[in-house]
């Protein structure tokens, strides 16, 4: 029995995060020449993985332990052409994951995800919460190209099907696992699995998980006092008694706090009873509290004159902190030259309802200031779940499948890198939802078939508080989402004989998303105590629809025992979205859904009497339909919160360069009365401007390989590795952007017998490999370069007390580099932001079973 701990639970999963561990002993391969069967359940039934005309990287419990796997945003190092990365902290607890080219970074619920995560058949529809700590796991399946038909909900992109494992029936067992490591790691976890009588079982686990976060949250006015320059600090205050100054106090550190660590605890039970050889059902509940710091963020680029000299509401506020001689501006004295080291406090240094002469935001609103946020993300998950089996022959089973499920999570965030804090972003969600699916499925001598319904109900609520001081705005948002979803689906595999194989399948999907917006733009008079909404707010109802039919047909071919080719189309879809981000009336529309039809070539082989398994793919996917965007912006809006329009910019044509959109869109450039006139507010001549999102329609072609292997060349040696290569062609939407081309990784492991220590050690070695990811379609100084990440590990086992001892390193080279980045230069802000990567960590592991 084995299990993965991560990051958040999910259905028939306790939800925290990191390390992957193994409920029964997670041992290394057996000492053999040959590599064993993976049995997959991707197409509904029970299948060989070299048999199953899909492609797949599915991973055992086992293998993500040795690898160092320890989270589903990791999930992307192994996979040819995915990228799985953790947000970034604007985003909130969430996993943006991408598959062959096609994906979603922002996990708001306006948009939906194009790769569906499925939890023991239970579908998890958002990516708010999908750092997966998965309890008792068996294998995860992760399945390339659309899954249109079995699938179908948002699996444009692809599928990820982790597997749990049973609490067993004939014999009891338990584990528990204790890890320390760099920055006062402390993870403990403990899981059991009990037989109550020849038909019922229970099984149980509990994760406790605490790190501190490797980026350092520095007090500004220590720093300067520590650097000899304490006028650049002006009058700002200290952030903490510890790190202050006063009193002739000389304090040892100007740290007074972390980001990117982690505070979880997750609980799950089950129940397993099989009362006689036609009925199975397991029923499970889950609980996670978890308080994880906001992800480290460095903000690796400024245009400072933007604020420092034009703006202001920035300069006025920052006046409130200078000294003779020396003016409080934000300039680079801000910058920590360390990625590792931030200035960011997530708090409004002004009280609510401080009015500063000359700010349009301060300005004596009591709906204006005061905020402060902190720096962990509170989050609870909690469900219950169930699936019911039931074999009405021989060869044809019932399975009813049902869950419910609740999150709450909060968290804030900036984008400034400054304890002035131009912007401070909070947000709030709630959401329940439940979901079940009816399938009937028979297997026969020349036939398999399944066929049924998929319902889903859920309900969300969003409350944000977006500040902008630069732009003198603070909205307050509200938002109700009511998605529904309904399927009916059937597929079917007919072998006319042993070596062939055709696949056929269809599904018609009805698609609503209720939302009710309002995003309220504050114009409350100073010292007035109830709220009043400016003109500029954006209150809309929509309803986002779709209704299709999806497809999917398929050969597959064995030659002989060892090698089977397939070749498979199929289409794909994703809902309508629209901007969840509006600035001003006008900017709501919907954004363009997603359509394709794909086309896969793939090899499977087992050769060299079983100690090579090699499996390629090439695909092409065709779009019809696919979102693009361009961040522009345009003029303000007149409103009572301004009054005028009256500004210092011009609305310029704008888009894409070199596309059909070059001009269709707008940004703008600071006003020049020489060549640009008098003001003309009507044609957006000397004009104040906002961002604005410009989505438009394209179509396209993603195209691509990808291969994997595992191989046994001789005895206790084992090597796999995989590689992956897609190419996104389209004219109208510039570079390719957020993905690499290119993605690689490989590792080996070898089993060394140690009799005199009754046991053995396996030392192994990891490398992940991801090329070029552009983050900007226009410039390319924004691009992060390929890099190359290796992590080490080497374990202990002892035979005779059935326990282990590992101690090993991820980033074991100690690599820099972004995990991903956010250009706010392209939506008109002066900074950009980044997500820098975790240094090298250290770990010591001790694992007993009984």
């Amino acid at each position: 029995m084995a299990r993965i701990s991560s990051g958040v639970s999910v259905p028939l999963m306790a939800l925290a995060a990191h390390a992957v561990t193994a409920a029964e002993s997670p041992a290394p391969p057996a000492a053999t020449t040959q590599l064993s069967e993976v049995v997959v359940t991707a197409t509904r039934h029970e299948t060989d993985l070299q048999e199953t005309p899909i492609a797949i990287t599915a991973v055992t419990a086992e293998m993500l332990e040795v690898r160092g796997l320890t989270t589903t945003s990791d999930l992307g190092n192994i996979v040819p052409n995915a990228v799985f990365r953790k947000s970034e902290g604007i985003y909130g607890p969430a996993v943006s994951v991408y598959l062959r080219g096609i994906g979603q970074t922002d996990p708001q619920f306006n948009g939906e995800p194009s790769v569906a995560f499925y939890i023991d058949d239970i579908y998890y529809p958002f990516l708010f919460g999908s750092q997966f700590d998965l309890l008792d796991l068996d294998r995860v399946e992760v399945l390339r190209g659309p899954q249109g038909t079995l699938y179908g909900r948002n699996a444009i992109a692809g599928a990820v099907n982790m597997i749990s494992t049973k609490p067993s029936l004939t014999e009891a067992h338990a584990k528990v696992e204790l890890t320390v490591g760099d920055y006062d790691r402390r993870d403990m976890r403990a899981s059991f699995s009990v037989p109550l009588t020849d038909t019922l079982a229970i099984g149980g686990s509990v994760v406790s998980k605490k790190r501190t976060g490797y980026q350092q949250m520095v007090d500004f006015s220590c720093q300067m006092q520590k650097n000899g320059t304490p006028k650049l600090a002006g009058t700002f205050p200290y952030q903490t008694p510890e790190t202050t100054y006063a009193g002739g106090r000389v304090p040892e550190s100007c740290v007074f706090d972390h980001l990117g660590g982690e505070d979880s605890r997750a609980f799950r039970g089950t129940v397993y009873w099989v009362p006689n050889d036609r009925v199975e059902v397991m029923v499970s509940g889950d609980y996670v509290d978890q308080n994880d710091e906001i992800p480290a963020e460095y903000i690796f680029t400024t245009n400072y004159p933007e604020t420092s000299g034009t703006n202001a509401n920035f300069v006025t506020a920052a006046n409130r902190f200078s000294v003779p001689g020396t003016p409080f501006r934000w300039d680079n004295r801000f910058e920590t030259k360390d990625p590792y080291k931030t200035y960011d406090n997530y708090c409004d240094p002004f009280p609510a309802g401080t009015q500063i002469p000359g700010n349009t935001y301060y300005n004596g609103s009591l709906f204006k200031g005061g905020k402060c946020y902190g720096n962990t993300v509170p989050l609870t998950n909690h469900g219950i779940q169930g699936k019911a089996k039931f074999a009405l022959t021989d060869s044809i089973n019932l399975l009813a499948i049902a869950g419910w499920r609740k999150m709450d999570l909060r968290f804030g965030a900036a984008s400034d890198g400054t304890v002035l804090n131009d912007s401070i972003i909070y947000h709030e969600f709630h959401e329940h939802h439940w979901n079940g699916e009816l399938r009937l499925t028979g297997e026969h001598e020349r036939i398999d078939w399944s066929t049924g319904v998929f319902y889903y109900d859920g309900e969300a609520e969003h409350l944000g508080q977006p500040q902008g001081v630069r732009a003198g705005t603070q909205r307050f948002q509200t938002d109700w989402y009511r998605p529904t979803s309904w399927a009916g689906f059937a597929n079917v595999v007919v072998r006319p004989f042993d070596a062939l194989s055709l696949t056929g399948g269809l599904r018609y999907s009805d698609d609503k998303k209720g939302v009710d917006f309002n995003s309220l733009t504050d114009a409350t008079p100073p010292g007035q105590s109830t709220f009043v909404p400016a003109a500029a707010s954006t209150v809309f109802d929509i309803t986002i629809a779709d209704q299709r039919w999806d497809w999917k047909a398929g050969a597959e071919y064995q030659f002989n025992g060892a090698l089977m080719a397939y070749a498979s189309a199929g289409s794909g879809y994703r809902l309508p979205s629209f901007n969840v981000r509006p600035s001003q009336p006008g900017q709501e529309e919907q954004t363009p859904g997603e359509s394709l039809i794909s086309y896969e070539f793939g090899l499977k082989s087992e050769l060299f009497n079983q100690r090579l398994k090699l499996n390629v793919a090439a695909f092409l996917m065709d779009f019809t339909e696919r979102p693009a965007g361009y961040s522009g912006q345009e003029a303000r809006h007149k409103d009572d919160l301004t009054g005028n329009v009256a500004g210092n910019q011009t609305v310029i044509p704008a888009g894409p360069p070199n596309t059909d959109y070059a001009t269709a869109f707008t940004n703008c450039r600071a006003y020049n009365a020489a060549s640009d006139g008098a003001p003309n507010p009507s044609a957006g001549v000397a004009v104040a401007c906002v961002a604005r999102a410009f989505s438009y329609s394209v179509g396209g072609k993603i195209k691509g390989f990808e291969g994997e292997f595992e191989a046994a060349p001789f005895r206790r040696l084992l090597w796999s590795g995989s590689v992956g290569y897609t190419k996104w062609t389209s004219g109208q939407t510039g570079r390719q952007t957020l993905i690499p081309e290119w993605t690689a990784s490989s590792g080996v492991q070898y089993d060394i017998p140690a009799d005199f220590l009754n046991g053995s050690f396996m030392p192994r070695l990891d490398w992940f490999y991801n090329g070029n990811i552009a983050y900007s379609a226009t410039d390319p100084t924004y691009d992060q370069g390929g890099r190359s990440v290796w992590n080490g590990r080497i374990t202990y086992r002892n035979n005779d007390h059935d326990f282990d001892v590992a101690v090993g390193a991820t980033n074991l080279f100690n690599k820099f580099y972004y995990y991903q980045k956010t250009i706010f230069r392209e939506l008109g802000l002066p900074t950009n932001l980044g997500q820098p990567a975790a240094p090298r960590e250290w770990f010591l592991t001790l694992q007993k079973r009984f």
